[in-house]
């Protein structure tokens, strides 16, 4: 009864939320609405939604302005700011930076500012596809099926320049699968990630790099290494929209009874790369 009655609240939150996300209400206007204290509000809703009220509005502001600036594009990015209650194009251009990866400029114009180089490249548990910006490397997905896989980069940057091209960061990139453990520490600060995603995504992301080669953890460690516990579903579909396999090493979450669990690029790749890894480390599961 307990857990339907707060259910309901936060339903009653996210309803006010999405109506009202143009005033850009506060913590203690949203709170007030469904009749809670502040504290208590952001701690229920943390639990509910995996996320923060703050990065709640955060996140429905950024879909309203997106849908502006792609489908009116008569409007120009400080219409898109002011039609999304945010006070300031310098608050778009944060959340855009923050949340896509990209400036507000750079999305509505589909990445047509944005010079990506691309290549396939052998690997030892299959072909990759690595792409990478000026910022750092942007995807890097195992490949069944080469056109397609191309595709699916390119919807994402609809207009972006792409160019097949192998580089120093892509070369930097791949040298994980070559190097030692102990070579791997040396070389893989230099390595830089140009990533789009939330940013509940991009802390479960952060999570991920600090699994050390070898070793395995649960979505319900890493939900709590969060600080929420209760948001282990919510991990698991951070972990499955990884847009960098490998250099994100979402190979090494299980499910905590010890099944390995799905993996985007298969359940047979996630296993050999596991084996790899604990062979090269010496590591006992």
């Amino acid at each position: 009864m307990q857990k339907q009655m707060q259910f309901e609240r936060i339903a009653q939150a996210i309803e006010y939320i999405q109506n009202n996300f143009k005033d850009q209400p506060n913590l203690d206007e949203v709170a007030k609405h469904i009749h809670l204290s502040s504290a208590h509000f952001q701690r229920l809703f943390t639990e509910w939604a995996g996320t923060s009220p703050k990065k709640f509005l955060q996140f429905i502001s950024l879909q309203y302005a997106k849908n502006i600036l792609k489908h009116q594009q008569e409007l120009s990015i400080l219409d898109a700011t002011f039609a999304t209650g945010l006070s300031s194009p310098s608050r778009l251009h944060d959340l855009f930076i923050q949340i896509e990866g990209m400036t507000p400029a750079e999305y509505k114009n589909g990445g047509a500012n944005l010079h990506i180089e691309y290549h396939f490249a052998a690997t030892p548990f299959g072909e990759v596809l690595i792409a990478s910006t000026a910022k750092g490397i942007c995807a890097m997905n195992f490949v069944e099926q080469r056109e397609l896989a191309l595709q699916q980069l390119k919807a994402q940057f609809p207009n972006a320049a792409f160019l097949v091209q192998k580089n120093d960061l892509q070369n930097s990139a791949l040298a994980i699968f070559k190097l030692t453990e102990h070579e791997q520490v040396q070389a893989l600060p230099q390595i830089k990630l140009h990533l789009k995603g939330t940013a509940f995504q991009l802390k479960v992301w952060e999570c991920l790099l600090k699994i050390p080669k070898g070793q395995l953890s649960s979505y319900g460690n890493i939900a709590e290494l969060l600080g929420n516990p209760k948001a282990s579903r919510a991990v698991g579909t951070a972990i499955g929209n990884n847009p960098v396999a490998f250099l994100i090493p979402c190979h090494r979450v299980i499910q905590a009874t010890g099944v390995l669990g799905e993996y985007h690029w298969g359940k047979a790749r996630k296993t050999a790369i596991i084996g790899w890894e604990g062979a090269q480390s010496g590591a006992k599961y």
